[in-house]
Parts: structure tokens; C-alpha cells; sequence
């Protein structure tokens, strides 16, 4: 009954409280960071102690649409160097550097692109045609004057 206006009646009950077993850190880092995160884990002696926890490594993303990359495991620099090549890629043009999505839009806008430029000189060609349709057709009504 902490801050109230009137006093509380007296109460018979007891609290106790049971004292908490203190866990040590093995590191000699004392402060509450990322890097420094830990667990309390019982050993079979009965004693607390600090188990560290490691940071959650970031699963490689695809350079275009951002999205984690499928069949490629989530590993630190130092595991990455030790694994092998075949856990890192996809076998797949782009592999482990590009997700499918953005693999196929690539295709199909190189795709695209490549039928734009055919489409533009046909129509060049076409349009040449026709000027030198006109220009035979001017020049031989020049000549009959």
C-alpha cells in the first residue's frame, strides 16, 4: 500500500525470498552488449554458469531484389571459407549471387532488347525501301518533262 493516503492494516504474512544463485562471466567483458550476450546453463556440479551466445549471421541476399537467397547457408566469413563451394552456390548462371526471379528478368530483358534492335533496323531497312521507291518514282517523272 505504497504512496496511499491511509495507512495499510498490519498483515501476519511473511515474504521470503530465496536467495539467487549468482552466475560469473568467464570473459572479463562486464558489459550488456551484442557481443557479450549469455545464458545461464546448469552444470551437472549444480553451479550457474555463463554460456555465451553467438550473433545470428546474416543469410546472403540477392543483389537486385534483396530477397535471402535459397540453398545457400546462412555462415560467417571464417565458416564460408571453410566450407565447400558446392554448399555456396546454386548451379545456376548467377548462383549464390542472384535469386531466380532476378536471374530470369535479366534473360528476358536481354531478351527484349536484343528483338528491339532487330524490329529497329527492319524498320530501317523498310523505310530505306520506301525512300528509294520515291526516289525512282520523282526521278522518272523528271525525266519525262
Amino acid at each position: 500500500c505504497a504512496g496511499a493516503l491511509f495507512s495499510c492494516p498490519p498483515t501476519d504474512e511473511r515474504v521470503y525470498f530465496t536467495m539467487v544463485q549468482r552466475i560469473t562471466l568467464v570473459r572479463r567483458n562486464p558489459y550488456r552488449s551484442l557481443s557479450n550476450r549469455t545464458r545461464p546453463v546448469k552444470t551437472p556440479g549444480g553451479r550457474l554458469v555463463a554460456q555465451y551466445i553467438k550473433k545470428r549471421t546474416a543469410v546472403p541476399k540477392c543483389g537486385d531484389t534483396k530477397l535471402p537467397l535459397r540453398g545457400i547457408a546462412a555462415n560467417t566469413a571464417k565458416a564460408a571459407s571453410k566450407t565447400s563451394k558446392r554448399q555456396k552456390t546454386v548451379s545456376r548462371a548467377y548462383g549464390g549471387s542472384r535469386s531466380a526471379g532476378a536471374v530470369r528478368e535479366r534473360i528476358v530483358r536481354a531478351f527484349l532488347i536484343e528483338e528491339q534492335k532487330i524490329v529497329k533496323r527492319v524498320l530501317q531497312e523498310h523505310a530505306r525501301k520506301e525512300k528509294a521507291k520515291a526516289s525512282k518514282k520523282s526521278s522518272k517523272k523528271s525525266g519525262k518533262k
